[in-house]
């Protein structure tokens, strides 16, 4: 899906994203994801949870799932209704709950309950897509990525890190714009800076760290 963003007219420099991920690192640096997870699996559930929801609803949910469902081997024996009915609070549930059901029965199969360590192999797997794969990867396999949500793509395009029309590109342009060792902290420093600052309505400019780089305030202030 393509996912329009305003028009700019330029990127910034190198030297200005040096500073805008110096600033944004001072500021959010140690923060992870907001999903509540306890295993590989259950991040990897969570993740497909929160597609079309919110990291906080995905938390009111999982509780009570992973209580009874902690693992791929239990979770695959659940019938897709009763699943529907843990999960029914959440947008798109019916689709979810098949493909949750379909992963967990191939991940208790063939990984033996834990998860692939590649994006490739974690696509494979019903209802997992390019994001959820490059959550998943950074944070329990800790391999580097860029996971681009709503969040990082609104962000990362109005600051100027990136320009572009679409959140495959955008994500291209984000790994070439940041240090590879900073792909996966960046992601989430651009996410928590989306939540609390560049709001999709009525961005908190004025109270922003970066607003004296970001192209999206400076266009707007000419």
């Amino acid at each position: 899906m393509t996912v329009k963003a305003g028009k700019r007219s330029q990127k910034l420099s190198k030297k200005e994203i040096k500073e805008v991920l110096r600033i944004l690192e001072e500021v959010y640096g140690g923060t992870k994801t907001a999903l509540n997870y306890e295993t590989p699996f259950q991040l990897l559930v969570s993740t497909m949870l929160a597609a079309q929801s919110t990291d906080k609803r995905v938390n009111i949910i999982t509780p009570e799932l992973f209580r009874h469902y902690p693992d791929a081997a239990s979770m695959s024996k659940l019938s897709e209704e009763a699943l529907q009915e843990y999960i029914k609070t959440v947008g798109l549930y019916k689709a979810k709950a098949k493909n949750i059901l379909a992963t967990s029965k191939i991940l208790a199969e063939k990984y033996d309950g834990d998860i692939p360590s590649t994006r490739e192999e974690l696509m494979q797997l019903p209802g997992v897509g390019r994001k959820t794969a490059n959550v998943v990867l950074s944070i329990a396999k800790k391999v580097p990525a860029i996971a681009v949500d709503t969040h990082v793509f609104r962000v990362s395009n109005r600051i100027g890190l990136a320009h572009a029309d679409n959140v495959l590109e955008t994500e291209k342009q984000l790994m070439q714009n940041i240090p590879k060792e900073k792909w996966s902290d960046a992601h989430h420093w651009l996410i928590w800076h989306g939540r609390k600052i560049c709001r999709a309505r009525n961005p908190l400019c004025d109270q922003c760290p970066i607003a004296h780089l970001c192209l999206f305030n400076r266009n707007r202030e000419q």
